[in-house]
């Protein structure tokens, strides 16, 4: 029998083969390839694996000598470089630094069910445009059944907290990246439940029932796992040892730590395990709370394609498994979109990259360093704890901040940082402004209704207004998550507001909440 290399060929392979070179003959294909491939890394895909790196295109024919030589798709980095081939892993750091241009935020919304992804690339655009004011977004099909969404590197301010915003790849992307999961994670089980029942989500999915209920870890809020708890014996010395389904090799029996000899299985309990934590609900079931519904397992939305030098495939570039076009989709139409709609011979060329208002996203960004430093401090004071008396001790550690409620607080007890804002901001800033006041009176015990009362209030002074659905969203926001500090003093929140006017309490504290406990207080002597 003949063995040659046709034989070999998968069907998958011989299938995106037969249409490489006349798809990328296409003139538009490829200008459209090479246009978005300018200061960026770009590696061919030959089927199973890449190309070199470092690599670039110098001209859209290079595209087609490569599918020559049996290039099937492209891909490029997120990150913007003054030279893709001065590239090199033997860099440091500050070189890679001062190569980097800057970069891109690009999210990868991957899910196995399409109908999923276009919710999330949908709610993802909406709350980008309604609670940030980022309109100019790219969206793309990733060629599979997820899609891309690229904020350009323009929309974002050039220096934050005296940090060059290039520098800050890939720790300040991923920082985005998480604060969005986490905004969007409620808003996205909403968008669900209001289209599909559970039972409709089960027919959709193929998942039973049962599997849409879900533990969490109440002291961390991460999904538990299920692990088997097993009872070993050993049949001479009768030794019994317990351990969790994975301690030791599963593809054979462990071994009596007496007499050497195999462990035969007596009892097998399935529990709840939490591998951040390191609890399990067998010693602490009350650790443990059920969920009804995990959506983020449903939809497996992955907004982390975030590492230095990371690849994406390109607009327009094929995708191996289905042969299907990554092709740029109208972000008003991301319902509409089908599969079909990406066939390569069917396709219309657009523009992925749009052109970016300077600093679009930086509320985007601060609100985002914020929430991951708040994050950062939270997950060290757990591992501080002593997992035995984590009740007693929370309780303890956090007193002076979660019990102290002042009620109707006075604004002559405020710092006056505080009450300059509540003047009403007269310039950019406004967001940032409502971020600070939410947080300090949360911190002081307001409820909802007082809270919504005083943020109006001040509103009205502001110089333009905030829109109403952007407040009442964060407000909204902010009630569902546990009260948390306004940012420290030393932050440039202040500074950048123009509202950093210490006295000399100021001085002697590191926040403004210290400031209002303690004129509290000397009020009350």
């Amino acid at each position: 029998m003949q063995d040659n290399s046709e034989n070999k060929m998968s069907l998958k392979e011989k299938r995106i083969r037969e249409i490489t070179f006349i798809y990328y003959s296409r003139s538009d294909v490829r200008k459209a390839i090479f246009k978005f491939a300018k200061n960026r890394e770009c590696i061919p895909r030959y089927y199973e694996g890449f190309g070199k790196r470092p690599d670039t295109f110098q001209y859209d024919q290079d595209i087609l000598e490569q599918v020559r030589r049996g290039a099937t798709s492209f891909h490029c980095s997120e990150e913007l470089w003054q030279d893709s081939l001065e590239i090199s892993n033997e860099l440091s750091e500050q070189e890679f630094n001062d190569l980097r241009i800057g970069w891109d935020l690009l999210l990868d919304i991957d899910s196995p069910y399409l109908e999923y992804s276009k919710i999330l690339a949908q709610l993802l655009i909406k709350v980008l445009k309604q609670l940030y004011g980022i309109e100019n977004v790219g969206v793309k099909f990733s060629g599979s059944k997820g899609f891309h969404v690229i904020i350009p590197w323009n929309a974002f301010p050039k220096e934050i907290y005296n940090q060059k915003t290039k520098d800050m790849f890939p720790e300040w992307p991923r920082a985005i990246c998480g604060y969005l999961k986490s905004v969007l994670e409620k808003k996205l089980e909403q968008e669900i439940l209001e289209d599909d029942s559970v039972k409709e989500l089960v027919k959709k999915t193929g998942k039973q029932e049962q599997e849409l209920i879900v533990k969490e870890c109440i002291r961390c809020h991460r999904p538990a796992v299920k692990k088997n708890l097993i009872t070993w014996i050993c049949p001479y010395c009768k030794n019994e040892i317990v351990n969790l389904e994975g301690s030791f090799n599963n593809r054979k029996k462990p071994i009596c730590p007496e007499c050497r000899k195999d462990l035969t299985e007596k009892l097998r309990k399935e529990i709840y395990f939490c591998e951040f934590c390191q609890i399990n609900s067998e010693k602490s079931p009350e650790m443990f709370k059920e969920e009804k519904l995990e959506t983020g397992k449903l939809i497996e939305a992955d907004l982390i394609l975030v590492a230095p030098r990371h690849l994406f495939r390109m607009p327009y570039s094929l995708h191996e498994k289905t042969a299907l076009s990554s092709i740029v989709i109208d972000k008003d139409k991301i319902k509409d979109f089908q599969m079909t709609d990406a066939k390569p011979f069917k396709i219309d060329v657009k523009e992925f990259y749009p052109i970016a208002k300077p600093e679009e996203a930086r509320e985007l960004l601060i609100e985002a360093l914020e929430w991951k430093g708040q994050k950062d401090r939270e997950e060290e004071q757990v591992k501080a704890l002593p997992t035995p008396f984590f009740k007693k001790s929370t309780t303890k550690k956090n007193k002076n901040f979660q019990n102290v409620k002042i009620p109707n607080p006075k604004e002559d007890i405020f710092p006056p940082c505080i009450k300059l804002i509540l003047k009403g901001v007269e310039q950019d800033g406004r967001k940032r402004a409502l971020f600070i006041l939410i947080n300090f009176f949360k911190s002081l015990g307001l409820d909802e209704q007082e809270l919504e009362n005083r943020i109006s209030q001040w509103n009205e002074k502001n110089y333009k207004p905030l829109k109403q659905g952007y407040i009442r969203s964060q407000l909204q926001w902010h009630n569902r998550q546990s009260a948390r500090l306004p940012p420290n003093c030393d932050k440039p929140h202040y500074k950048d507001l123009g509202v950093c006017k210490p006295d000399s309490l100021c001085r002697e504290i590191k926040n403004p909440i210290n400031y209002a406990v303690k004129m509290y207080f000397r009020g009350m002597k």
